[in-house]
This record gives structure tokens, sequence and C-alpha cells, in this order.
């Protein structure tokens, strides 16, 4: 198969575009970063959990931000098999635009009211699981923070509210309704998905500055190192003891 040469620069345009939407999502969702980080500042300050939960493939949030390397130790995925890909993705597509299933899950976690906050990632912000565990979160007395597409969720048709609309704090990722960033070929449907790739770096963004807040205030937070690190054994497993009964996963 012949290649021709503008199509072996698709992954340049692919890791520009990628680039760009991070650059607009850093600048405008600024303000939104700093109250997010304040929140969960003050929610570590009080001995909280943020609990991060999204469906699909958004459930690699609740992932990426747990037991990780750099990251803090108070924070609890929501993963439950059945909202996830690895059982089966079409079934987990079909669960998260159904109602009713918010507190079922909810309910393997031992949340605190009033103490605690909730982070939940979804790309559309359409879909009705995300949008009604934000609301029984703020049933809770939790804050609650979105990582979503407002324009997507704009694009989408029915009725009732979007994540965005629910959620207390809102960081926008930026992307276009659809994700997806590049074309390939004419009558082809674009691909290269950005949703990821600047949402987790809006959720590290608040996390580090969360924790460099509760710093700044003369309070040590709990941060986990990379397991090739010295010490990082006995220093992990200690965190990991301190959190184990609120934090399933562990």
């Amino acid at each position: 198969m012949t290649i021709a040469a503008d199509e072996t620069r698709t992954s340049d345009l692919y890791l520009r575009r990628v680039q760009e939407v991070l650059s607009v999502a850093a600048r405008e969702e600024s303000g939104a970063i700093r109250r997010a980080a304040e929140t969960v500042a003050d929610v570590f300050q009080r001995d909280g959990i943020l609990y991060v939960f999204g469906s699909g493939h958004s459930h690699v949030f609740a992932e990426e931000a747990f037991y990780r390397a750099g990251g803090s130790a108070r924070i609890s995925p929501i993963l439950q098999d059945d909202y996830m890909l690895h059982v089966s993705a079409q079934r987990s597509t079909e669960l998260e635009r159904q109602a009713g299933h918010a507190d079922d899950i909810l309910a393997h976690y031992p949340i605190r009211p009033g103490v605690d906050a909730m982070l939940v990632v979804s790309n559309s912000g359409s879909n009705a699981l995300p949008i009604e565990v934000a609301g029984a979160a703020k049933r809770l007395d939790l804050p609650v923070i979105a990582i979503t597409s407002v324009a997507y969720a704009r694009s989408t048709a029915g009725s009732g509210p979007r994540l965005h609309d629910v959620a207390d704090i809102v960081l926008d990722n930026h992307c276009p309704p659809g994700d997806a960033l590049v074309p390939i070929a004419p009558g082809l449907p674009k691909a290269g998905p950005g949703s990821s790739a600047v949402g987790i770096a809006l959720l590290n963004a608040v996390i580090v500055q969360a924790m460099a807040l509760q710093a700044a205030s003369g309070v040590d937070p709990d941060i986990y190192l990379s397991a090739g690190m010295p010490g990082a054994l006995d220093h992990n497993s200690a965190l990991a003891d301190r959190f184990r009964s609120r934090i399933p996963h562990i």
C-alpha cells in the first residue's frame, strides 16, 4: 500500500489539535480550576475524600486519580464492573443511558454527607447515569465538580438538565461534539478523541493545586510515591493502611 505524504502527517495534526484544545481549556478554565482546587483542598483539610466517577470510557478518570504516583491518597474511584468497559462495552453504554442506577452504585461507598466531595466525568454531559450520580451527591450535601464538554452537551437531543447544569463547578474540556479531532479522508468520520487527554490534564491540575493549597496552609498533603522511588513501599503502605476502611478499592 502506498501512503501519500499528507497522510503520514495526520499524527502530527492530531497532536497539534490536542495541544490547541488543551491550551484553550487551560486558559478558559483557569478560574474553574482554582475554585475546584479550593473546594477539594477544603475537603482534604476536614479529613474528607474526593470520589471520582465516570461510566464507559470516562471511568479511566477514576482509575487515573486512584493510588497514583504523585497523586493524592484521599481519592476514591467509583468502579462498578457493569458500568465499565471490560465486562461488556455495549452493555456499559446502554446502562449509562438508563435512569435509576445512581443510588445503588453509591451505596457501595462510605460517603460522608457534608464532608466528602464528588467529581463526575461525562464528555457528552447528557447521559442519565452521570447526571444522576451528580444529583445524588448533591442530595448528600457533597460539592460536585464536573469535567465535560459543554458544546457537546448543548448539541445533544432530548430534554432535561445536562451535567454542567447540575454540577457546582464545571471544567469544560472544550472538545467538539463527537470528540474526534482530525479528518482522515473524505467521506470518513473524523478520528482522534481528545476528551481523555485534555480532561485528565484538568483533573490532575485540580488535584495538584489542591495539595499545594494544603502545603501552603502548613499541612502536609497525603501523596503517593512511585513504587520505584526510595522508601516508596513503606510510605505507600502506611497511606493505604490509613485509608483502607474508607476507600474500598485499596
